[in-house]
Formats: C-alpha cells, structure tokens, sequence
C-alpha cells in the first residue's frame, strides 16, 4: 500500500517486521500478526511524506534470528539500491531491537536514515504508544541525513551502537546507559544534539544473500555464545559452549570487567582453538577497563580476549557475528585478521591510569584510549 501526504515530498518504506507494535490478542497472550498496512494505518503521517510498506516477516522479536537480520539487511540493501527513496523505517519488537539496530549500523554505507521503532503496547489499544512512534520515525526518517542506524523511541532518537532496551514495559524503553540521547522529536520538529560516532561500515556480508528465515538451515551461520559470570562461576558453561562449535564468545563479567584464574585459562584456550572472545560486563554503565589481574581484566586481554567499551552483552554478540560473517562466517580464517576487525566495531578498550584505579582525581575521559 502506498499512502500519501501533501504530494509525497519525501519518499520513505516501511519494513514490517512484526512485535508488539504488529501484536494483537491470541486468547492467552498477544502474539504478531498484523500486517504493515494494518500497522501503518494507524499513524497519521507527517507533512510532505509518500510511505510504502514492505511487509517482510511478522514475528515477537524474542524469536529474532540472524538469518532474520541477514534478510532485512539484505532487504535494506535492495530498497537504497533505488535513489527515488528518501528513507526507511522498520517497525520491530522491542526485545531485540537494540541487536538488530547495531546489526544493520555496521553495515549501513548510505547517508540516508535507517530507523527502528515499535511499540511497548500492543495494537489496537487505546492506549497504545505504536502511532506516535511510528509518527515520529517516519518524521525522523524524512528529515535527518547521515546519522547510520537510528533508534526513535517516546519522542527521543538514540544512536544504534550502545542502545539497549532499559525498561521492560515503560513507555521510555530505549536509553544508551553510557551516553546521552542523540536528539529528540515532537511536534513536527526534530532536533539532532549530537554525532554518532561509528567504525567504518562493513561490507554486506555474502550469507546476506542466501540467509532465508523460513528455512534457517538454508545457510550455515556462526554460533555465538553468552556466557555470564557470578558468584561461584567457573568454566564449565564457556568450555561447553566452544565444545558445542562456538566460533565466539561474549563473556560478561562482573565489575570493569573481571572474572577468575580459571575463566581466563579457559579463554585463553578458546582463543588458541580460534574461538574470537570479547568480554562486557553485567553493570548497566560504564567502560571495561583493565585494573585488576587475579582473573580479572588485565588476565582476559592477556589470554586474548578483547574488551568491548561501553557495548553490553547483545550488541557485543553482534560485533563478534559480524565479524565473523566479514571472514566468511566459518570462524577459520586468519585469527589475527579477525582480531584486529573486531577491534575495530569495538573501538578498543578504555585504559585506566594507576591514579584513577587507586582513587586519583583525573577523570576517565581525561584518560581514555582506544587500543
């Protein structure tokens, strides 16, 4: 469907891709179904704006895969590769959004605007947040140029990298705990305080052309594994998950970024199996930092491990995905070639002077480094 606005002005596609902004009652609990026509029916749109929509797979984003995320970057690809269009939103779950947001950003090469919404209320209600969303993205989408991957979300518009969902069911969903917010959106305006700072844009990865949801086996994609440190953690769930096949491993530690002896001789044999390691933390802000040994930070980067910044857990999965996918998605490539390409979607790590880790006065900012 095809609606227009003052003449079409901007041209801007809608990618339906289910969630709770496509929600509707099943009888026990809501469940996708309703199509981007259904969806887009809802929001006026702003002045100036032509909108067509592309219904790609209507799926809770909790069932999201890669092979989900490889269509849409492909479908992504396909719609840019048409200059008459301005813009493009993607309406999608909140669950997953943060994943498939930066997913897209690294490799999104146009200067015309990408950006994901959805919705934290389900269709239909009277109540629901997914029109005024959806007004504002296509808003957003209509006027803002060379920014990548953008999240807009309640009247704020958030970069791709660092975003993460920080509320389970509050209207404000989306936040970058380490950032500020990039701009915000209401009342016909949008305002851009800030520039995204983003690696430079990988290639479209070949798997993107044969990756086909409805058949997941369709093309064999690298496992990437979450593991999660705690109190009484051990190694037993990191060498289960390279024994398992994991090409890659997020390793969320606690603190800056710290574990034990053990775990860092577990993933110093990962890394010489060619498994890429990157290590985040489970404290919602702040950067990774090597300060303490004892299994601790300086231990995992000495084990070959990489430190991902501010990036949790998701997105940090993500990095590694697609640096593996960049390599040819087997993981046997040259091991130091995919190190230094993670490196890069990471930015490095933040290093910590003496002072600062002891309590000195220099502040964090004043000290950080890219490796």
């Amino acid at each position: 469907m095809k609606r227009t606005n003052d003449g079409g002005a901007r041209r801007i596609v809608v990618i339906s891709t289910g969630g709770t902004i496509a929600s509707r009652w099943q009888g026990t609990g809501y469940a996708a179904d309703a199509s981007g026509d259904d969806v887009l029916a809802t929001a006026p749109l702003p002045e100036g704006v032509t909108v067509e929509v592309v219904d790609l797979f209507n799926v809770n984003s909790s069932r999201m895969t890669a092979a989900h995320q490889l269509a849409l970057l492909r479908t992504v690809h396909e719609t840019f590769a048409d200059p008459g269009v301005d813009g493009i939103v993607i309406t999608h779950g909140t669950d997953t959004l943060e994943e498939t947001a930066f997913f897209l950003d690294l490799h999104h090469t146009d200067v015309r605007p990408v950006v994901l919404t959805g919705a934290q209320r389900p269709f239909g209600t009277g109540d629901g947040d997914g029109p005024g969303n959806l007004y504002d993205a296509l808003q957003v989408a209509s006027t803002v140029s060379d920014l990548g991957v953008l999240v807009v979300f309640d009247g704020r518009v958030h970069a791709a990298r660092g975003t993460v969902k920080s509320q389970t069911l509050a209207a404000d969903a989306f936040s970058d705990p380490s950032a500020e917010r990039l701009g915000r959106v209401g009342f016909s305006r949008v305002d851009i305080e800030r520039q995204p700072e983003r690696p430079a844009p990988l290639p479209l990865p070949s798997a993107a052309y044969r990756a086909n949801p409805d058949l997941p086996d369709a093309v064999q994609l690298p496992r990437v594994a979450i593991v999660t440190h705690h109190s009484d953690g051990d190694p037993f769930l990191m060498n289960a998950a390279v024994a398992a096949g994991a090409r890659g491993i997020v390793l969320v530690a606690t603190g800056a970024g710290n574990a034990t002896p053990e775990i860092a001789a577990a993933v110093a044999d990962a890394v010489a199996q060619g498994v890429l390691v990157a290590v985040t933390t489970r404290v919602p802000a702040g950067p990774l930092a090597e300060i303490y040994t004892g299994g601790g930070a300086v231990d995992l980067v000495a084990a070959g491990a990489l430190l991902t910044g501010t990036l949790r857990a998701a997105q940090a999965r993500i990095a590694v995905l697609a640096t593996l996918l960049a390599e040819g998605g087997s993981g046997s490539g040259d091991p130091a070639r995919s190190t230094a390409l993670l490196r890069r979607l990471l930015e490095g790590p933040v290093r910590v002077e003496p002072a600062l880790a002891t309590g000195g006065s220099r502040s964090a900012s004043a000290v950080a480094a890219r490796a």
